[in-house]
Protein backbone atom coordinates (compact mmCIF):
# COMPACT_ATOMS: atom_id res chain seq x y z
CA UNK A 1 0.00 0.00 0.00
CA UNK A 2 3.00 2.46 0.56
CA UNK A 3 4.39 1.41 -2.24
CA UNK A 4 1.25 2.27 -4.83
CA UNK A 5 0.80 5.69 -2.70
CA UNK A 6 4.55 6.86 -2.97
CA UNK A 7 4.09 5.38 -6.52
CA UNK A 8 0.94 7.93 -7.04
CA UNK A 9 2.60 10.97 -5.19
CA UNK A 10 5.51 10.63 -7.52
CA UNK A 11 3.10 10.44 -11.21
CA UNK A 12 1.11 13.55 -9.08
CA UNK A 13 4.80 14.86 -8.92
CA UNK A 14 5.93 14.53 -12.29
CA UNK A 15 2.54 16.12 -13.98
CA UNK A 16 2.72 19.13 -11.29
CA UNK A 17 6.06 19.58 -12.98
CA UNK A 18 5.33 19.38 -16.16
CA UNK A 19 2.50 22.07 -15.65
CA UNK A 20 4.92 24.56 -13.91
CA UNK A 21 6.96 23.84 -16.70
CA UNK A 22 4.30 24.63 -19.39
CA UNK A 23 3.50 27.69 -17.54
CA UNK A 24 7.04 28.85 -17.80
CA UNK A 25 7.63 28.64 -21.25
CA UNK A 26 7.99 31.20 -22.96
CA UNK A 27 6.23 32.36 -26.67
CA UNK A 28 8.93 32.01 -28.22
CA UNK A 29 10.07 28.49 -26.75
CA UNK A 30 7.04 26.99 -27.37
CA UNK A 31 7.06 28.35 -31.44
CA UNK A 32 10.49 27.40 -31.24
CA UNK A 33 9.71 24.00 -30.18
CA UNK A 34 7.42 23.39 -33.24
CA UNK A 35 9.85 24.80 -35.49
CA UNK A 36 7.40 27.51 -37.07
CA UNK A 37 4.98 30.37 -36.57
CA UNK A 38 1.62 30.00 -37.53
CA UNK A 39 0.55 33.01 -39.06
CA UNK A 40 -3.00 34.04 -38.95
CA UNK A 41 -4.21 36.21 -41.92
CA UNK A 42 -7.10 37.15 -45.06
CA UNK A 43 -6.14 37.21 -48.73
CA UNK A 44 -5.95 40.78 -50.23
CA UNK A 45 -3.49 42.89 -52.27
CA UNK A 46 -0.78 44.03 -51.56
CA UNK A 47 -0.71 42.52 -48.40
CA UNK A 48 -1.04 38.53 -48.83
CA UNK A 49 -2.26 36.78 -52.09
CA UNK A 50 -1.86 34.82 -55.04
CA UNK A 51 -0.56 36.16 -58.08
CA UNK A 52 -1.73 35.32 -61.80
CA UNK A 53 0.92 32.63 -61.47
CA UNK A 54 -0.71 31.17 -58.48
CA UNK A 55 2.08 32.24 -56.07
CA UNK A 56 1.55 33.43 -52.58
CA UNK A 57 3.21 36.73 -52.69
CA UNK A 58 2.52 40.37 -50.54
CA UNK A 59 4.41 43.23 -48.65
CA UNK A 60 3.46 40.93 -45.39
CA UNK A 61 4.09 37.89 -46.78
CA UNK A 62 7.56 38.67 -47.86
CA UNK A 63 8.62 40.82 -44.91
CA UNK A 64 7.12 37.67 -42.38
CA UNK A 65 9.14 35.49 -44.61
CA UNK A 66 12.31 37.83 -43.99
CA UNK A 67 11.80 38.29 -40.19
CA UNK A 68 11.67 34.83 -39.29
CA UNK A 69 14.35 33.51 -41.28
CA UNK A 70 16.15 36.81 -39.28
CA UNK A 71 15.14 34.65 -36.30
CA UNK A 72 15.47 30.86 -37.20
CA UNK A 73 11.94 29.75 -37.50
CA UNK A 74 9.62 28.44 -40.59
CA UNK A 75 6.30 30.26 -41.73
CA UNK A 76 3.24 28.92 -42.04
CA UNK A 77 0.52 30.87 -43.22
CA UNK A 78 -3.58 30.14 -42.53
CA UNK A 79 -6.19 32.27 -43.76
CA UNK A 80 -8.52 32.99 -40.91
CA UNK A 81 -11.74 34.55 -40.08
CA UNK A 82 -10.94 38.51 -39.52
CA UNK A 83 -13.41 38.62 -36.76
CA UNK A 84 -12.66 35.49 -34.80
CA UNK A 85 -8.68 36.85 -35.10
CA UNK A 86 -8.05 36.95 -31.11
CA UNK A 87 -9.87 33.94 -30.91
CA UNK A 88 -7.65 31.95 -33.21
CA UNK A 89 -4.41 33.50 -31.12
CA UNK A 90 -5.34 32.84 -28.17
CA UNK A 91 -6.17 29.33 -28.38
CA UNK A 92 -3.06 29.01 -30.14
CA UNK A 93 -4.28 27.51 -33.56
CA UNK A 94 -1.76 30.68 -35.04
CA UNK A 95 0.73 32.29 -33.36
CA UNK A 96 0.85 35.94 -34.93
CA UNK A 97 -1.38 38.05 -36.80
CA UNK A 98 0.76 39.66 -39.78
CA UNK A 99 -1.71 40.84 -42.40
CA UNK A 100 -2.14 45.18 -42.26
CA UNK A 101 -3.88 45.25 -39.16
CA UNK A 102 -4.26 48.70 -37.90
CA UNK A 103 -3.11 49.54 -34.37
CA UNK A 104 -6.04 50.01 -31.91
CA UNK A 105 -6.26 50.67 -28.02
CA UNK A 106 -8.58 48.08 -28.09
CA UNK A 107 -6.08 45.27 -29.55
CA UNK A 108 -3.22 46.66 -27.71
CA UNK A 109 -4.84 45.65 -24.67
CA UNK A 110 -6.15 41.95 -25.40
CA UNK A 111 -2.80 41.67 -27.36
CA UNK A 112 0.84 42.24 -27.62
CA UNK A 113 1.62 44.77 -30.51
CA UNK A 114 4.63 45.23 -32.15
CA UNK A 115 6.43 49.16 -33.18
CA UNK A 116 3.95 50.25 -36.22
CA UNK A 117 5.41 49.40 -39.60
CA UNK A 118 3.10 51.08 -42.08
CA UNK A 119 0.66 53.94 -42.79
CA UNK A 120 -3.07 53.30 -43.90
CA UNK A 121 -6.27 55.35 -43.62
CA UNK A 122 -9.71 54.46 -44.78
CA UNK A 123 -11.00 54.67 -48.40
CA UNK A 124 -14.57 55.12 -50.39
CA UNK A 125 -14.64 52.91 -53.07
CA UNK A 126 -17.73 52.87 -55.63
CA UNK A 127 -18.33 52.50 -59.24
CA UNK A 128 -16.04 55.44 -61.17
CA UNK A 129 -19.69 56.19 -63.18
CA UNK A 130 -21.81 56.91 -60.02
CA UNK A 131 -18.86 57.97 -57.62
CA UNK A 132 -19.67 61.74 -57.98
CA UNK A 133 -23.08 61.77 -57.28
CA UNK A 134 -22.83 59.73 -54.52
CA UNK A 135 -20.44 62.02 -52.32
CA UNK A 136 -22.41 64.82 -53.84
CA UNK A 137 -25.80 63.23 -52.54
CA UNK A 138 -24.26 62.25 -49.12
CA UNK A 139 -24.69 58.69 -47.70
CA UNK A 140 -28.56 58.73 -46.57
CA UNK A 141 -30.39 55.66 -47.48
CA UNK A 142 -26.69 54.04 -49.60
CA UNK A 143 -25.46 50.70 -48.48
CA UNK A 144 -22.65 50.35 -47.08
CA UNK A 145 -19.84 47.09 -46.67
CA UNK A 146 -16.93 47.08 -44.90
CA UNK A 147 -14.63 43.87 -43.43
CA UNK A 148 -16.62 42.27 -40.18
CA UNK A 149 -13.96 43.19 -37.21
CA UNK A 150 -12.01 45.63 -39.38
CA UNK A 151 -11.03 49.36 -38.46
CA UNK A 152 -13.38 50.71 -41.11
CA UNK A 153 -16.19 48.93 -39.56
CA UNK A 154 -14.95 50.19 -36.19
CA UNK A 155 -14.48 53.74 -37.32
CA UNK A 156 -17.85 53.35 -38.84
CA UNK A 157 -20.02 52.01 -36.09
CA UNK A 158 -17.97 53.86 -33.95
CA UNK A 159 -16.21 51.52 -31.33
CA UNK A 160 -12.89 52.71 -32.87
CA UNK A 161 -12.97 56.45 -31.57
CA UNK A 162 -11.75 59.20 -33.26
CA UNK A 163 -8.32 60.87 -32.43
CA UNK A 164 -6.98 63.77 -33.57
CA UNK A 165 -6.05 62.94 -36.71
CA UNK A 166 -9.74 63.12 -37.63
CA UNK A 167 -10.94 65.80 -39.96
CA UNK A 168 -14.26 63.83 -40.78
CA UNK A 169 -15.96 61.46 -38.31
CA UNK A 170 -16.99 58.09 -40.08
CA UNK A 171 -19.44 57.63 -37.44
CA UNK A 172 -21.50 60.91 -38.22
CA UNK A 173 -20.53 60.55 -42.21
CA UNK A 174 -22.17 56.98 -42.55
CA UNK A 175 -24.93 57.66 -39.81
CA UNK A 176 -27.47 57.27 -42.51
CA UNK A 177 -26.47 54.84 -44.73
CA UNK A 178 -27.58 51.23 -44.30
CA UNK A 179 -24.49 48.84 -43.21
CA UNK A 180 -23.87 45.63 -43.88
CA UNK A 181 -20.85 43.54 -42.84
CA UNK A 182 -18.79 40.95 -45.26
CA UNK A 183 -15.64 38.94 -44.43
CA UNK A 184 -13.32 40.21 -46.13
CA UNK A 185 -11.97 43.94 -47.53
CA UNK A 186 -11.59 41.91 -51.44
CA UNK A 187 -15.53 40.55 -50.28
CA UNK A 188 -16.72 44.19 -50.20
CA UNK A 189 -15.17 45.31 -53.37
CA UNK A 190 -16.84 42.21 -55.13
CA UNK A 191 -20.08 43.50 -53.32
CA UNK A 192 -20.19 47.29 -54.80
CA UNK A 193 -18.89 45.83 -58.29
CA UNK A 194 -21.98 43.18 -58.55
CA UNK A 195 -24.07 46.16 -57.75
CA UNK A 196 -25.72 45.01 -54.19
CA UNK A 197 -23.22 47.56 -52.26
CA UNK A 198 -23.15 51.22 -53.41
CA UNK A 199 -19.43 51.85 -51.07
CA UNK A 200 -16.91 49.91 -49.68
CA UNK A 201 -15.25 50.98 -46.68
CA UNK A 202 -11.47 49.86 -47.08
CA UNK A 203 -8.08 49.98 -45.98
CA UNK A 204 -6.55 52.64 -48.23
CA UNK A 205 -3.62 50.27 -48.73
CA UNK A 206 -5.85 47.44 -49.83
CA UNK A 207 -7.83 49.93 -52.21
CA UNK A 208 -5.28 51.06 -53.98
CA UNK A 209 -3.73 47.86 -54.79
CA UNK A 210 -7.12 46.47 -55.78
CA UNK A 211 -8.54 49.26 -57.82
CA UNK A 212 -8.23 50.53 -61.07
CA UNK A 213 -6.67 49.92 -64.16
CA UNK A 214 -5.56 47.18 -65.18
CA UNK A 215 -7.34 45.30 -61.88
CA UNK A 216 -10.47 43.40 -61.45
CA UNK A 217 -11.89 46.48 -60.19
CA UNK A 218 -11.13 48.54 -63.34
CA UNK A 219 -14.47 50.41 -63.44
CA UNK A 220 -14.30 51.54 -59.75
CA UNK A 221 -12.65 54.32 -58.24
CA UNK A 222 -10.69 55.34 -54.63
CA UNK A 223 -11.69 58.41 -53.02
CA UNK A 224 -9.94 59.31 -49.70
CA UNK A 225 -10.95 62.88 -49.60
CA UNK A 226 -12.28 62.32 -46.57
CA UNK A 227 -9.90 62.22 -44.05
CA UNK A 228 -11.22 59.09 -41.53
CA UNK A 229 -8.18 59.50 -39.35
CA UNK A 230 -4.55 58.38 -40.10
CA UNK A 231 -3.74 54.54 -38.84
CA UNK A 232 -0.89 52.06 -38.43
CA UNK A 233 -0.29 48.80 -39.21
CA UNK A 234 0.85 46.57 -36.27
CA UNK A 235 1.73 42.59 -35.59
CA UNK A 236 -0.12 41.11 -32.95
CA UNK A 237 0.88 38.23 -30.72
CA UNK A 238 -0.56 36.69 -27.58
CA UNK A 239 -0.67 39.21 -24.30
CA UNK A 240 2.81 38.98 -22.67
CA UNK A 241 4.45 37.40 -25.94
CA UNK A 242 8.07 37.69 -25.27
CA UNK A 243 8.21 37.28 -29.39
CA UNK A 244 6.96 41.14 -29.76
CA UNK A 245 10.20 42.69 -29.35
CA UNK A 246 12.29 40.23 -31.00
CA UNK A 247 10.14 41.23 -34.05
CA UNK A 248 10.67 44.94 -33.74
CA UNK A 249 14.29 44.54 -33.01
CA UNK A 250 14.41 42.50 -36.31
CA UNK A 251 12.31 44.74 -38.01
CA UNK A 252 14.98 47.52 -36.98
CA UNK A 253 17.64 45.43 -38.62
CA UNK A 254 16.00 44.85 -42.17
CA UNK A 255 14.98 48.64 -42.27
CA UNK A 256 18.55 49.52 -41.77
CA UNK A 257 19.81 46.65 -44.53
CA UNK A 258 17.77 48.43 -46.96
CA UNK A 259 15.27 45.14 -46.88
CA UNK A 260 11.76 46.13 -45.99
CA UNK A 261 12.65 49.11 -48.21
CA UNK A 262 12.95 47.04 -51.42
CA UNK A 263 9.88 44.81 -49.92
CA UNK A 264 7.95 47.88 -50.50
CA UNK A 265 9.32 48.93 -53.81
CA UNK A 266 8.35 45.68 -55.56
CA UNK A 267 4.41 46.28 -53.97
CA UNK A 268 4.31 50.39 -54.62
CA UNK A 269 4.02 51.06 -50.38
CA UNK A 270 7.82 53.05 -49.80
CA UNK A 271 5.48 56.22 -49.28
CA UNK A 272 3.59 54.17 -46.57
CA UNK A 273 7.07 53.11 -44.31
CA UNK A 274 7.10 54.31 -40.99
CA UNK A 275 10.54 55.78 -40.37
CA UNK A 276 12.26 53.66 -38.24
CA UNK A 277 14.41 54.73 -35.40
Amino acid sequence: MKKLLALVLAVMMISLCAVVAAAEESDWEYIQGKGKIVVGMTLFAPMNYYNDANEFIGFDTELTKAVFAKLGVDVEFIEINWDSKEIELNSKNIDCIWNGMCITPERKENMSMTNAYLYNTQAIVAKTDRIADLLAAGMDGLYVVAEQGSTGEGKLQGTIEDDETVVVSAKEYFAKANYTAVDSMAKALMEVKAGTADIALVDSVCALAMVGEGTDYEDMTVNLDNNFGLQEYGIAFRKGSDVTEMVNQAIIELTKDGTIAEIAGRYGLTDALVPVE
